[in-house]
C-alpha cells in the first residue's frame, strides 16, 4: 500500500466536501483525509495502485491545487 501526501489549498469543510466526490470515485483510493489545521493543508491518500499524478488530477478537477510532498511504501519508507 502506498501513502501519498500533498500540500493543497483545501482549507475548509466546504472545500473538503467539494473534493469528496472526485476522490471517492477513484477505486484505487482506499482512504483519504485532509488536515485543514496544518498550514500546508496536507491531503493524505492511501491505496494499492496509486500514482501521484492521478490524485493531483482529481484534486485539480475539483478546482484545487495539489503538490506532492511525500510518497511512502508499505514499511513507511519513502519511495
Amino acid at each position: 500500500m502506498k501513502v501519498l501526501k500533498f500540500k493543497t489549498n483545501i482549507n475548509c469543510g466546504g472545500c473538503v466536501k467539494a473534493v469528496t466526490p472526485y476522490l471517492n470515485s477513484d477505486e484505487s483510493i482506499s482512504k483519504w483525509q485532509v488536515d485543514t489545521n496544518n498550514p500546508d493543508k496536507i491531503l493524505s491518500v492511501s491505496g494499492e495502485e496509486l500514482e501521484p499524478h492521478q490524485v493531483k488530477n482529481l484534486v485539480e478537477k475539483a478546482g484545487f491545487k495539489a503538490e506532492v510532498v511525500r510518497v511512502q511504501g508499505i514499511g513507511g519508507g519513502d519511495l
